[in-house]
């Protein structure tokens, strides 16, 4: 048996109806859409901006119902989409087939991607290390799937800011260890709602600090929030707010304090 079949596994992959019909639903709305667009818009700029133009490999790892996947498709790229979610890859199998868009969707866990090394020009994980114990394992997983100066986009749960939607809970980022344990516990068995319903509820919490500390140690360059913006869709006041982040890094600090979500894109030096 190998890696990934035992991690196949080792996973649950059932879950509540109602995080399904949730997920489903609000994949669709308009926020929705525009954070994938804003994500797809963000990696785009980057390989622009180094001239990378062809035809890619993308990789969007937990896809969940796939709009992330179709976004990439409908621009001509071969796509692979992979998600721990069972239900979640039937909706995203049917809807890039409404689509006549041919996407590789896989079920499985960050844990044991399926691809080969350097097979991937993009890899996508949008909200998902927050769920994964073995966090620094997928980590190693998106860096060995990267092609040299492959692109990795990292959306997470920001442990510097107060605010955060993984729990329906005030300031639950900066609840001590052993008060986020015991929510956790209750989210798995008695309590499923204050998680949203997730099968595997938030388990981690990083800063831009500590990641970009991890990919360095495996040869990646990593760029925070501040660093991807788009300033030219900006209104002055936040150009001026954000130069201002960018010229200290007390005033950075601050900016990721106040900012509820951790995202970030890490290239694979040559």
């Amino acid at each position: 048996m190998n890696n990934q079949e035992n991690d196949q596994k080792a996973f649950d992959h059932s879950t509540h109806q109602e995080f399904v019909d949730y997920y489903a639903k609000q994949s669709l709305t308009d926020a929705s859409i525009q954070r994938m667009r804003g994500i797809y818009d963000c990696v785009n700029r980057n390989l622009k901006q180094r001239g990378i133009m062809q035809k890619l490999n993308v990789a969007d790892i937990g896809c969940g119902t796939g709009e992330m996947s179709i976004m990439w498709a409908q621009d001509g790229h071969n796509v692979h989409g992979l998600d721990v979610n069972e239900a979640l890859l039937d909706i995203a199998r049917q809807r890039a087939k409404d689509e006549s868009l041919n996407i590789e969707f896989s079920l499985g866990s960050a844990t044991s991607l399926p691809w080969e090394d350097a097979s991937m020009d993009v890899c996508i994980a949008p909200e998902l290390l927050e769920h994964v114990v073995e966090w620094k394992v997928c980590l190693t997983e998106f860096v060995r799937i990267l092609k040299p100066n492959g692109v990795l986009y990292i959306s997470t749960a920001n442990k510097l800011c107060p605010k955060q939607q993984e729990f329906n809970l005030p300031l639950y980022s900066w609840y001590p260890r052993f008060l986020k344990r015991y929510f956790e516990n209750l989210a798995r068995t008695t309590r499923p709602d204050i998680a949203g319903y997730a099968k595997y509820p938030a388990v981690n919490w990083f800063s831009f600090y500590q990641l970009r500390q991890e990919f360095s140690k495996m040869g990646m360059e990593s760029f925070d929030r501040f660093d991807i913006i788009d300033m030219d869709k900006k209104p002055t006041y936040q150009k001026v707010i954000i130069n201002l982040i960018n010229c200290s890094s007390f005033f950075r600090w601050l900016g990721h304090i106040a900012s509820p979500g951790l995202s970030m894109l890490a290239i694979k030096k040559q």
